[in-house]
């Protein structure tokens, strides 16, 4: 198997980019299908338009129905053969972006990826995570190539919730722990290929930047400010974790994350607070050093990431539902088993329910 790193085609990131959105995408398209939250597009609609005055392409603003999911994207193809449009564009956060990027692939056309928000590492990916219409996840969508183009304005990202760019702390927390899952078994990446050395030194990167700025980046962000450090974690949870996570490989993180979804209780909670208590139940898994363990529950208490199943809306342990969880992460088709060693249902049922007893007591510590 050959070895194999992917990326966009261009990685964009600054202040005030948005306002040039037209010169980026200018060889792409002339009709943009432009995909956003209804709330999103208000936010950022004046702003696009100021971008293309005197510019003779046409823009079509859609709303996103929330959920990405196979109806959504259904409905989202019509609305883009019956404009005409020959490039999509998605605005917001990941199920917006991962339906763009999915109805991009099924119309065969260039697709533009603007985050608004630093909360996963999604936009520079070639997959889409595929939901029900009531947000249970269903299947990874992988697609033949990356973005076309990935722009992040970080003056929009700065503003955005603290809890959102957190979030993406706890999505980029599990890319270098993955990814030396993956190197370790020998697993294929998203890419169908081996983990090259670029693409773990890049994961291991993503971690030492959490750990060097994401506190500070935090404190910035609280006070509607772009710093460096700000710079840096947008990079971090954007680029770095998506190249990180897709060219070395997804394992036991992300699996917890997605049984996690099974439950009602975890509905209201991002992605990114998903996984980052799937890190810990892998590190668990993996029975990892204390001190490994003790720095990764460090950071997450630090920047306020949750640590116990309670701070994922699961305050009441049911066995039964713990089981469901655990029987999801271990389906047979999930990332769980890119650990190098064997896992079954109940080897996730022993590591989600000791991690969180190790996330209770470190509370207790404190």
């Amino acid at each position: 198997m050959a070895n194999i790193i992917i990326s966009p085609s261009r990685y964009v990131q600054g202040k005030e980019e948005l306002l040039r959105l037209s010169k980026h995408v200018e060889a792409l398209g002339k009709n943009l299908f432009i995909l956003g939250s209804e709330s999103g597009l208000k936010r950022v609609e004046a702003t696009i338009q100021k971008s293309f005055e005197g510019s003779s392409c046409k823009l079509h603003f859609e709303a996103f129905n929330r959920e990405c999911s196979k109806n959504e994207i259904h409905r989202l193809q019509e609305k883009v053969r019956t404009n005409a449009c020959d490039v999509i564009v998605g605005i917001g956060g990941g199920k917006t972006l991962d339906t763009a990027k999915a109805v991009a692939y099924y119309e065969k056309l260039p697709v533009v990826i603007i985050p608004t928000i630093a909360s996963t590492d999604a936009p520079c990916s070639a997959l889409s995570v595929l939901y029900t219409d009531d947000g249970v996840f269903e299947e990874y969508l992988f697609l033949p190539q990356n973005p076309n183009l990935v722009l992040v304005d970080t003056d929009i990202v700065s503003k955005a919730p603290v809890r959102l760019l957190v979030a993406g702390m706890g999505d980029a927390l599990a890319t270098y722990f993955e990814a030396r899952a993956c190197a370790a078994s020998n697993a294929a990446n998203c890419a169908g290929g081996n983990c090259t050395k670029a693409a773990l030194s890049l994961a291991r990167l993503c971690y030492d930047t959490l750990l060097e700025d994401g506190l500070k980046a935090k404190l910035a962000v609280e006070n509607k400010v772009c710093t460096k450090a700000v710079e840096n974690i947008v990079e971090a949870n954007t680029y770095l974790s998506g190249i990180g996570f897709e060219s070395a490989g997804l394992a036991g993180a992300h699996a917890i994350h997605n049984g996690l979804t099974v439950l009602s209780q975890c509905h209201d909670r991002y992605h990114g607070e998903k996984v980052a208590f799937g890190t810990i139940a892998q590190l668990v898994l993996e029975n990892a050093p204390d001190e490994e363990l003790s720095e990764v529950l460090g950071f997450c208490v630090q920047v306020g990431l949750p640590i116990t199943l309670a701070e994922l809306g699961i305050t009441e342990i049911k066995p039964e539902e713990i089981m469901k969880v655990a029987q999801s992460a271990a389906a047979p088709t999930d990332t769980i088993h890119n650990m190098p060693f064997p896992v079954t249902a109940q080897n996730v049922y022993d590591a989600i329910l000791a991690a969180d007893a190790i996330g209770r007591y470190y509370h207790s510590e404190e």
